[in-house]
């Protein structure tokens, strides 16, 4: 199997050879083009119970396989927002990353949705991505994507952080007092602590939301 990153970093897409009987698990809706000899199979991965956790952390119920049949082809797969994609080899390990971070992945790698390292915290966007196993691991970020060595202690603000290593413990809070966080509305903030990589995105997808919302149509009463 060999693979490009192109159009990085804003539009980057992941352009997959697979050679006969190789196979590539994507997130539903990613595939963007592929040759007639690759083959689609949808399927729960890991059975009933492994889809409905995947569902809880705003991933697919369902994942499609990819194989190369009665020869070698190519497959593009790409995100639905604008930005980069990450490649990191797992070697059986975990890491844990934000809802739809998750592209594609190559090898014995489970996916699983996760309050571990949460905090018990059941605000919204908290339920997270756990990714473990061997093999080759693609995710994205919304805009460019920056790889930080946490050496102690790390901050990012909520809708920020994109995926960080199982070494890194974290917790959660406002960034303000309990009576301005009520009033104003702060952000969660996310601090981290160990050693251990973290990947944040330049982009919040959160934000662009909070941005978008007043633009939104709305309907009149009187309609």
């Amino acid at each position: 199997m060999k693979y490009d990153i192109i159009s990085a970093p804003s539009y980057a897409l992941v352009e997959m050879t697979l050679n006969e009987g190789e196979s590539v698990i994507v997130e539903p809706g990613s595939m963007s083009w592929m040759d007639t000899t690759i083959k689609t199979k949808t399927e729960m991965k890991g059975g009933l119970f492994a889809g409905l956790k995947r569902k809880m952390a705003g991933e697919s119920f369902f994942l499609n396989t990819y194989t190369a049949e009665g020869g070698s082809g190519k497959i593009g797969i790409a995100p639905g927002y604008s930005g980069d994609i990450i490649v990191r080899e797992l070697n059986d390990e975990t890491i844990y990353m934000e809802r739809g971070a998750y592209l594609c992945h190559v090898g014995n790698i489970e996916t699983s949705a996760t309050w571990e390292g949460f905090m018990g915290t059941f605000a919204e966007g908290m339920l997270g991505l756990r990714v473990s196993g061997t093999g080759l691991l693609f995710f994205g970020s919304y805009g460019d994507i920056q790889e930080v060595d946490v050496q102690g202690s790390y901050t990012v603000d909520n809708g920020y952080a994109v995926a960080w290593e199982s070494s890194l413990d974290y917790s959660i809070g406002r960034s303000g007092r309990r009576i301005r966080s009520f009033l104003f509305g702060d952000q969660l903030i996310c601090n981290y602590h160990g050693n251990g990589k973290l990947w944040i995105q330049t982009r919040s997808p959160r934000n662009l939301a909070a941005w978008v919302h007043p633009f939104r149509p709305v309907q009149s009463n009187n309609d």
